[in-house]
């Protein structure tokens, strides 16, 4: 089975972990905009790696605070889960 983290997965985290409402489809659309345009700080951004690597399992790098944008994150997410796979 094929286990990617998607803009809908992101969005819905960024809800429970920081308490920000965004729609998935603006998250996608604008994915390369800073994650500060959306409310997220880096705070806000480590809960969110700490719940990804609870919830699949996986240890995500360290470096993972430093993604600055929704398609990083996902690109960095996505390419530890496939190597996993």
């Amino acid at each position: 089975m094929d286990t990617q983290l998607t803009y809908a997965e992101l969005a819905a985290m960024m809800q429970r972990r920081a308490g920000l409402t965004v729609d998935p489809l603006q998250l996608e659309l604008r994915a390369t905009a800073p994650f500060a345009d959306f409310g997220l700080d880096s705070l806000g951004l480590l809960g969110i790696v700490g719940a990804l690597e609870n919830e699949y399992g996986a240890t995500i790098p360290a470096d993972a605070d430093a993604c600055r944008t929704p398609a990083e994150l996902l690109t960095l997410v996505n390419d530890v889960l496939k190597a996993r796979a």
